[in-house]
């Protein structure tokens, strides 16, 4: 899968990524969302963890704003499959960031990303299903 979700604030394009991941998860895969700037990450990550408070989904954040020791066990978490959501910037396309088996890319305003970052989403889309999500129409897409 490769699909545009694009609609105004307050759409509910949130709504259906969040349903696509859930999916996912229950399928036994692991989803990310990438976002371009911390503040939303962290939206993003309130979000899921309020909407599957409920269900055995671990959800888990790489930032900046982490210690390297944080980001040393999440990292581990994640290569080991016992981080079913993950939630980031550009962050999680680093090399260091390795997933048993990633199902779900949800990439939240792709055009505020730079080319290497694009680049890394490009050879992502060969292997998983991409949602990319906006609010901005996006000319020629």
């Amino acid at each position: 899968m490769d699909r545009l979700l694009c609609g105004d604030v307050g759409y509910g394009k949130t709504e259906v990524s969040m349903r696509a991941a859930f999916k996912a998860v229950m399928d036994g895969k692991q989803a990310a969302y990438l976002a371009p700037t911390t503040v939303l990450a962290f939206q993003h990550v309130k979000t899921l963890r309020e909407r599957f408070a409920g269900f055995p989904v671990r959800i888990d954040m790489l930032s900046r704003f982490r210690t390297k020791q944080e980001l040393k066990t999440s990292l581990a978490d994640l290569a080991e499959g016992k981080v079913d959501i993950v939630v980031g910037t550009h962050r999680l396309l680093s090399k260091d960031v390795v997933f048993r088996d990633l199902g779900l890319l949800v990439v939240d305003e792709e055009q505020r990303f730079g080319v290497a970052h694009k680049e890394k989403i490009k050879h992502l889309r060969k292997k998983v299903d991409v949602l990319t999500m906006t609010a901005t129409p996006i000319p020629g897409r």
